[in-house]
């Protein structure tokens, strides 16, 4: 079985700032770590490696640096990494950003399947996993808790949904995005970051993938951020209660129903 592994580096921070000018996040100067949510989809990856044999591929599209975050996959499992890196590509929005992954993975050829953590952080959209399936035609599950059983033809998924979970078998190759109650990522060990930095990791090219100029890049993503404002700030004060307990504990429960938490 071949599957590849989509991740994204994201800014460590909850305070990024965003260019006035592009209205994308500025990513200079500031610390980047692997998306959590694709920690679940590496972790996962690994796992179906290791049940039913195969080879593990994370592929990443982002600028030079996002190659530090390929090598954390290495250092927990997986057997290679490929990074998508281009000029050509900056400025791609969902789409054309599942556009050039998803000719990408044409390129590594015979994937069974796709995997990728439900959103990425830094923009909360979840759409590139099933922008990828779309533009390969393949089927797709979202919200996946856990795979059930894959055999040579098929995969059988529990996907999350707001009432409850079903039950569904897909034809391969498909394309599934996760949850991360589907496991508990593993920590890198010294000995794999270590082994990581030896492993050599190509950069492809949107030339090197074979994608269609017109629909790579800001001016072919048919969405554009036009306004941007950072979120209210939490109203937030202390209360101190003092006296018996009985009463504390009235006032407690009283104080979280008005400001409904109970």
């Amino acid at each position: 079985m071949k599957i590849v592994v989509c991740i994204k580096q994201v800014p460590a921070t909850t305070d990024a700032k965003i260019d006035p000018e592009t209205k994308r996040i500025i990513r200079e100067g500031v610390k980047a770590e692997l998306n959590p949510f694709d920690t679940y989809a590496v972790e996962e990856g690994y796992k179906l490696i290791k049940r039913f044999g195969g080879e593990l591929t994370t592929l990443s599209m982002g600028p030079p640096s996002a190659v530090n975050s390929l090598r954390e996959t290495i250092s927990v499992g997986a057997d290679k990494a490929i990074l998508l890196s281009d000029r050509a590509l900056g400025g791609s929005d969902t789409w054309a950003t599942s556009y050039a992954l998803a000719k990408a993975i044409e390129k590594i050829g015979n994937v069974d399947l796709v995997i990728c953590g439900k959103q990425a952080v830094d923009g909360d959209t979840a759409q590139v996993g099933p922008g990828i399936a779309a533009h390969l035609e393949w089927m797709q599950a979202t919200y996946v808790s856990s795979v059930e059983d894959i055999t040579d033809e098929s995969i059988i998924a529990k996907r999350m949904h707001e009432d409850g979970y079903d039950i569904c078998e897909m034809k391969l190759p498909a394309v599934i995005t996760v949850v991360k109650g589907i496991n508990i990522p593993r920590v890198p060990t010294l000995k794999g970051r270590l082994m990581s930095e030896e492993v050599e990791i190509p950069t492809w090219s949107a030339a090197d993938i074979g994608a269609d100029p017109e629909k790579i890049g800001l001016m072919a993503s048919p969405t554009r951020v036009v306004k941007t404002n950072p979120p209210p700030p939490r109203e937030s004060s202390t209360i101190k209660i003092t006296g018996p307990a009985d009463k504390c504990a009235k006032e407690l429960v009283r104080e979280l129903r008005l400001r409904s938490i109970l």
